[in-house]
């Protein structure tokens, strides 16, 4: 049976009453295309860091987004806008005493019973630990539309981290990113930008080498000194683009059958299946 996937590329900053308005703009627009699961960017409740790589001090908390309780009443909120609509969100989690505060990077699934699963980031780029402390597990978890996993921005980058999902039976991942473009090699041209392009390589490679339905969204347009470069996209098992938003702000969506198409891809070679994990050497490299 089809289900119909959105992806967003959007802005979100620190103000909340304004992001509340672009979630329910995004929500309506899905709506009207049949989604039953949107995905909003990494950072969606209080926008991401202004900066990263030492422009300016990570710390300082006029670059930090506002620290939200997985139980407070920001997330409450969208809980009641969802209804039947899975939705994917970033913030800046907040865990444990005031007196010993520890923030998260975390990608939250729910609808309206509340929430379905989530992930804390893992792998942290540029200086990012000095604002987050770090995830520790990937772990699949169950929904309406079938076995989900979540990523966010940078864990994409590393193959372990959407396999390891895979491997706990995930059909469909969601990578939730604040992705920039390059600080070094920048462009005029954003969908040629070489960070931009790294963005989509990564979207397909982890779809096709786990044979997985992904769907991958992005902050859009500037936020401090970082400028998204939006490509939210829906990949196929095959690794094809079955949607995209390009460099613009929207959403991409897409229709798909997600245990036909998985059935499809893993009919004549299956990637999963055929591993030899006894001859795989674990080595750890570290900075010269």
């Amino acid at each position: 049976m089809n289900v119909t996937l959105a992806a967003a590329a959007a802005n979100f900053g620190r103000d909340l009453e304004e992001n509340y308005v672009t979630i329910a703009r995004l929500l309506a627009d899905a709506r009207t295309e049949g989604a039953a699961l949107l995905a909003l960017p990494e950072a969606t409740l209080g926008g991401y860091l202004s900066s990263l790589g030492g422009v300016d001090d990570p710390r300082k908390p006029k670059s930090l987004p506002p620290a939200l309780r997985l139980d407070g009443p920001e997330l409450a909120r969208v809980i009641s806008m969802a209804g039947k609509t899975i939705i994917v969100l970033g913030i800046c989690e907040a865990y444990g005493p005031e007196s010993n505060l520890v923030r998260y990077n975390t990608a939250i699934a729910l609808d309206g019973t509340g929430i379905l699963g989530l992930h804390r980031k893992v792998h942290q780029p540029l200086g990012e630990n000095l604002s987050y402390d770090p995830g520790t597990e990937f772990k699949a978890f169950e929904s309406p539309i079938g076995r989900m996993g979540l990523l966010i921005c940078q864990d994409k980058a590393f193959p372990e981290a959407a396999r390891s999902l895979a491997l706990d039976d995930a059909a469909v991942i969601v990578c939730i990113s604040a992705w920039p473009g390059s600080r070094t090699g920048s462009t005029t041209d954003l969908q040629e930008d070489r960070w931009t392009k790294r963005f989509t390589i990564f979207d397909q490679a982890r779809a096709l080498e786990n044979q997985v339905v992904w769907v991958a969204s992005n902050q859009s347009g500037t936020f401090g000194s970082l400028r998204y470069v939006g490509n939210a996209k829906i990949v196929s098992p095959g690794g094809e683009i079955l949607a995209t938003t390009g460099v613009e702000e929207g959403l991409a969506v897409a229709s798909i059958d997600v245990a036909e198409s998985l059935a499809t891809a893993r009919r004549a070679m299956f990637y999963l299946g055929d591993r030899r994990p006894e001859l795989y050497r674990v080595k750890a490299v570290t900075h010269a």
